[in-house]
């Protein structure tokens, strides 16, 4: 009987160890931005209900029609987790973190999932990071939040990047809009792709969002946006270009981003990089002052963005950044017999507790290639053990990168190394 043979599901794909370092590096550098800020870390579940999806991110959105990991226990309905500010905003109300007083500034790091076709920088398990400010309304938030997204970019190294921003409106400015936008498609309907036939009724603002190529002459000369915001719609986008100036952080407008989700109201931004290629987007968000309230909680406002961190590495890749420095191991015990290796497995604690990183050999291969094994683990010393070294109670010490090499009693080998 043939053996099984297993594989990952179709766009989920394992991170080996060789990867790992970089996931890690960047998620350092996540953190240290989001404290500089003074957001504090929140992890939600993977699991989520079906109905809180589809009642924040939108029924009429990709993501909920086509895009979702479904399925049932029982009475229960789950989704996989698609995106994470809808579980934030469940974990603001169910937990009554307003009752903490003041804004809650949250941030987050993990894997969400959805069922589309995989493709460069985007799979079906896909890991995000972002964050939120809920409890705000000043214009001041949405900068802070588009601020600490730059920051993060900036950090890694990823200088070329355009912030693209607009407002989608309130409820009353989008109403108007729409109708503007169905008088204005109507005409041409015919002639535009099949998708945006359908979006036409269901949401006719998800038509600005088309790739397709028989959408695009119509797409250029659609009515924008921001000349039917409210009063003080328009006044807060004003206020958010005004603060964005103050702080040097350039941005290009575009009246015709209007964001995927449906819980987005006001400031809607984007940043996308060259390096990307055709799908060029590394992050982006906006305000959502009505998910809370649209999902059992009082009326609240809030701010927020996401980020893919698989495009975010591609970028990197593009551009040659290395996000993490040629890692190295401190210490290799290189061992010739059993009372030496009994002699290894008692001193490596002692390193370790030192701070010292440190292994041995562990399947009795000779000197030889336990030196190769050394140096494929790009150990920076070795300390040779064997008889002779035992009786005489001092080891051979080797720099591996000088080819330099004595002989020090162990205490000596720890005081060196951690000198």
């Amino acid at each position: 009987m043939a053996q099984p043979t297993f594989s990952t599901h179709v766009g989920m794909v394992d991170i080996l160890p060789d990867e790992v370092g970089k996931w890690q590096k960047l998620e350092q550098i996540i953190r240290e931005e989001a404290k500089k800020f003074n957001f504090e870390e929140i992890r939600t579940p993977i699991l989520e209900q079906t109905e809180l999806i589809a009642r924040g991110v939108g029924q009429l959105t990709d993501i909920v029609s086509k895009e979702m990991f479904a399925f049932e226990r029982g009475d229960d309905h789950y989704v996989l987790r698609p995106e994470c500010t809808a579980p934030v905003a469940r974990a603001f109300v169910e937990h009554h973190l307003d009752q903490r007083g003041g804004t809650q500034n949250l941030y987050y790091i993990g894997p969400m999932f959805r069922a589309e076709k995989p493709q460069k920088g985007r799979q079906r398990q896909f890991h995000q990071f972002g964050a939120e400010i809920i409890g705000a309304a000043d214009p001041a938030a949405d900068v802070d939040i588009i601020a600490l997204m730059m920051s993060i970019y900036d950090r890694v190294g990823i200088a070329n990047t355009t912030l693209k921003i607009n407002s989608v409106g309130d409820p009353e400015s989008r109403k108007a809009y729409k109708k503007a936008l169905k008088d204005y498609f109507r005409p041409n309907l015919s002639k535009m792709s099949e998708i945006s036939q359908e979006r036409f009724e269901k949401n006719p603002l998800r038509i600005l969002d088309s790739k397709e190529e028989e959408d695009q002459p119509f797409i250029e000369d659609a009515p924008l946006i921001t000349d039917y915001l409210t009063e003080e719609t328009a006044e807060h986008y004003g206020r958010v270009k005004e603060l964005l100036d103050n702080l040097e952080i350039s941005y290009e407008e575009d009246p015709y981003m209007v964001r995927g989700l449906d819980y987005y109201t006001r400031t809607a931004f984007e940043v996308i990089s060259p390096d990307l290629g055709a799908q060029d987007a590394l992050g982006g968000g906006g305000r959502y002052d009505l998910l809370i309230e649209e999902i059992g909680g009082q009326s609240t406002p809030a701010v927020g963005f996401a980020a893919g961190m698989e495009r975010l590495m591609i970028a990197c890749e593009e551009l040659n950044i290395e996000l993490v420095d040629e890692e190295m191991l401190d210490v290799y015990i290189v061992t010739l017999g059993e009372k030496a290796r009994k002699w290894a497995v008692k001193h490596l604690p002692k390193l370790r507790k030192s701070g010292l990183s440190a292994s041995m050999d562990y399947i009795g291969r000779s000197i030889k290639s336990q030196m190769k094994d050394a140096d494929r683990e790009n150990a920076r010393h070795t300390i040779i053990v064997g008889d002779h070294e035992l009786s005489e109670g001092k080891f051979t010490l080797r720099n591996m990168k000088a080819s330099e090499e004595d002989a020090y009693t162990f205490d000596e080998i720890l005081r060196r190394l951690t000198e």
